[in-house]
């Protein structure tokens, strides 16, 4: 019966040293060790971040511009009140009962969705130029209303009596705006509120597309 050559240690291969970790290849168990498991591997050293990966070519993140979007809706919102003030000075003499109050809302959702498109377009997702765009666009209303009176004096008795009427009550405008009879007050604030409303739901939807 044959024996079992003799054990030589000097036969045997060298043992590679442990390498650190996070360093070179992963540790190989050893001989009769089971393998390791993905949660049983070496975590990383500190100070080894992930690598980040690039972002891909010709994207870049998308940046509004609420200041510009601010004097583009303000500039916008003062170009429709002008236009508004003009229809009604051609207007006034042929208007019916109804009609300076479906004007008056015609223009104030007019008035909002121009100034909020055109603030969600360029603010984008800048929520403080949305709400800007909520609060030129009532004014907008306001003063397109207002800026009417004046021309209608001034076509019906002259300039002279405009500088009149800036020296008796320079509120008369306003007034005029607001109304006199309880069933035309709150159409005066329901433009307000529509303008409003309209201007900031047109910059929100718009600008979150962008």
């Amino acid at each position: 019966m044959s024996q079992p050559p003799p054990y030589n240690p000097y036969s045997q291969p060298p043992a590679m040293p442990p390498s650190p970790p996070g360093f070179g290849a992963p540790q190989q168990p050893y001989a009769g060790q089971p393998p390791m498991q993905s949660w049983q591997q070496p975590p990383m050293p500190p100070g080894q971040p992930y690598p980040q990966q690039p972002m891909p070519f010709g994207q870049r993140e998308q940046r509004g511009h609420p200041v510009g979007a601010f004097f583009l809706g303000y500039f916008a919102s003062v170009v429709v009140s002008l236009a508004y003030s003009v229809l009604v000075l051609a207007t006034y003499e042929d208007q019916t009962r109804n009609t300076p109050q479906i004007l008056y809302i015609a223009h104030a959702l007019l008035n909002g969705a121009i100034v909020g498109t055109l603030i969600g377009l360029m603010a984008r997702r800048r929520s403080g130029a949305w709400i800007s765009g909520a609060v030129i666009a009532p004014l907008g209303v306001f003063f397109g209303h207002t800026n009417a009176v004046p021309m209608i004096i001034a076509d019906i008795s002259g300039m002279a009596a405009v500088g009149d009427m800036m020296e008796d009550d320079p509120f008369i405008p306003a007034k005029v705006w607001w109304g006199s009879h309880g069933d035309t007050e709150w159409i005066s604030l329901l433009g307000l509120v529509l303008a409003a409303a309209m201007a900031w739901l047109l910059a929100f939807a718009t600008g979150r597309r962008r």
